[in-house]
């Protein structure tokens, strides 16, 4: 499923056309990395990254890994999502979107002792030199299937 995954990832439309390619999946979907080149389809009227691509880098990813790691038993939406620019964008930019066990644990107990959890996620743009560029806190919907 992860090798579909990544192929799916690097060819749908929204992440295709911005030039956005995703790098990397851990098998057990705990990280991915994403990164996208600065290309005429993707820059503004200045000269740099367009806002909507780089919120587009970071837009299905904790959602997408929630519903691998939870399992089919979970409900799982983007609910709620900001960015916040910290400086322009120019040439390759990354992110790196990181779930660990704890987390994890974190939020299906809370989806299984409450009717539903809504977990904040916080992920940075950064340039090649590391710099910040953007940073795009994110609200996730989570909940038991059973609890319809």
């Amino acid at each position: 499923m992860k090798s579909f995954l990544y192929l799916l990832m690097n060819i749908w439309p929204p992440l295709f056309g911005a030039g956005i390619r995703v790098r990397r999946i851990d098998a057990d979907y705990s990280a991915i990395k994403v990164e996208m080149r600065l290309r005429f389809w993707n820059r503004n009227y200045v000269g740099t990254h367009f806002g909507g691509s780089l919120y587009a880098m970071t837009d299905p990813f904790y959602m997408l890994m929630l519903i691998e790691r939870l399992g089919p038993g979970y409900i799982v939406w983007d609910k709620a999502a900001s960015i916040h620019f910290k400086k322009p964008g120019r040439g390759k930019v990354s992110a790196e979107f990181r779930l660990s066990h704890e987390q994890v644990a974190a939020i299906k107990e809370a989806a299984d002792t409450s009717k539903k959890t809504e977990p904040k996620f916080l992920v940075q743009v950064v340039d090649s030199a590391g710099e910040t560029i953007a940073e795009v806190e994110k609200t996730l919907y989570v909940r038991r299937k059973d609890r319809v």
